[in-house]
């Protein structure tokens, strides 16, 4: 009888580790798939921020190559960074990185910290001295 007990406990175990891995591993594929989607969705912002950019100084005539350039190379940044989270999971990787997201402000009330000019909560460089944000 303390045989067949013994054997119960020694499955209940195994049967609970094996529980506990696969809950690991499907806690892990799931965040890297919110880091995946996450990056796609600053690549989106970047990208109508660019456009939005470009379109106003065409109409208004003037150039910022310098501040488009900053676009173009964050824009860049961020498709690496999707390539190499699409490959890690791919090959089964962790993508465990910390990204640092500063305090919520209130809305309209964002300023640049180089040259204190008023700009959109999302953007990613000053409209004013392309300050990178």
């Amino acid at each position: 009888m303390n045989i067949d007990l013994d054997k119960i406990l020694e499955t209940g175990a195994q049967l609970a580790d094996s529980a506990k891995k696969t809950a690991t591993d499907l806690a892990q594929k799931g965040k890297k798939q919110v880091d995946l989607m996450n990056a796609q969705t600053r690549l989106s912002k970047a990208q109508r921020q660019l456009g939005a950019l470009v379109y106003s100084l065409e109409k208004n005539g003037e150039k910022n190559d310098l501040l488009v350039k900053k676009y173009v190379d964050a824009i860049s940044a961020i498709e690496e960074e999707i390539e190499t989270l699409k490959k890690q999971e791919s090959q089964g990787q962790s993508t465990y990185t910390y990204t640092y997201t500063a305090p919520a402000q209130e809305p309209g009330k964002k300023t640049c910290p180089q040259c204190g000019a008023e700009v959109d909560e999302d953007a990613l460089f000053c409209s004013c001295c392309g300050a990178q944000l």
